[in-house]
């Protein structure tokens, strides 16, 4: 169905793909929010419904009993329907640092202003750095990877439709080893059932000829980065993530300059897990709020 033009809207369905996937496909920033898949694949996380301005996309989403809206493409240039959208919602999310610098001024002078988003900035890796894991700053991550390599018989190949069913066979126990529940499992099991239909691309590890490991993800940024959304391992092999990031790494297409490897969501262990991978930068994020908030 067509994206309806705002203020109407309409859920995000899967025969949205062909009008959307190109248009985010391209835009340079980077974020890992702003594809196709990404957003279907968490449409009941976030309730999200999308319209047109134009050229722009309108992404309205809820989370914590607040209405926020996300615009991947930049703000409208109208003043009053951005002062609509701001006016029947409560936040805007994932705002483009281009596009908080360029629109500061206009915001506060509608009594909003962005700030940025710690949570939520992506950490973006050089593929380079994460494949060859060379220098002192890695010396703990190469020590995990040949602890794996040495400890155990594993085989390494990439996803495809005759070994999919094994990472639904990794993801259906590692939900089973988690106390919690509340987790991304549902959105990377969906992701498995439309691997070919989204586009995506992962990569899967054997431990003594069972299914141990696999990573799923997508292209950002024209080609330029690789953004991963779902990892999962099971068991107790020592070494088995650090060893499948190195392998899948190495193996993606020269072309991806960077790995995005998503937020943190202000998890201070995901942080300090994704820090000692020594991050090459991040892909920032503002949210814009009520001036005073």
């Amino acid at each position: 169905m067509p994206i309806p033009t705002y203020p109407d809207s309409a859920p995000i369905s899967l025969d949205m793909h062909p009008e959307l996937h190109p248009a985010l496909s391209v835009i340079e920033d980077g974020i890992s929010e702003f594809t196709f898949a990404n957003l279907y694949l968490f449409r009941k996380s976030y309730d999200y419904h999308l319209s047109r301005i134009g050229d722009l996309l309108v992404v309205s989403g809820t989370k914590d009993g607040k209405r926020f809206f996300m615009m991947p493409c930049g703000l409208p240039d109208d003043n009053g329907v951005l002062e609509s959208l701001l006016g029947s919602h409560d936040y805007i999310k994932g705002l483009a640092e281009r596009h908080a610098d360029a629109n500061r001024v206009r915001l506060e002078r509608m009594g909003w202003h962005p700030v940025e988003d710690r949570d939520n900035f992506d950490y973006l890796y050089l593929r380079s750095d994460l494949a060859a894991l060379q220098g002192r700053k890695y010396h703990k991550k190469r020590n995990l990877v040949n602890a794996f390599i040495n400890n155990y018989t594993y085989d390494e190949s990439p996803l495809t439709p005759q070994n999919i069913s094994e990472a639904f066979q990794v993801l259906n126990q590692w939900r089973e080893e988690r106390t919690e529940k509340d987790d991304d499992y549902e959105a990377a099991r969906e992701a498995l059932e439309l691997v070919d239909s989204l586009g995506l691309h992962g990569y899967i590890v054997h431990v003594d000829g069972t299914p141990a490991a696999y990573t799923l993800g997508e292209a950002l940024m024209k080609g330029r980065s690789f953004a991963v959304h779902f990892e999962k391992a099971i068991g107790d092999y020592k070494g088995i993530y650090q060893f499948i990031n190195r392998a899948f790494a190495s193996v993606l297409p020269r072309h991806y300059h960077y790995i995005n490897r998503e937020q943190d969501l202000g998890d201070e262990g995901l942080r300090q897990a994704k820090m000692t991978y020594r991050p090459f930068g991040f892909v920032k994020k503002y949210k814009v709020v009520p001036l005073g908030h």
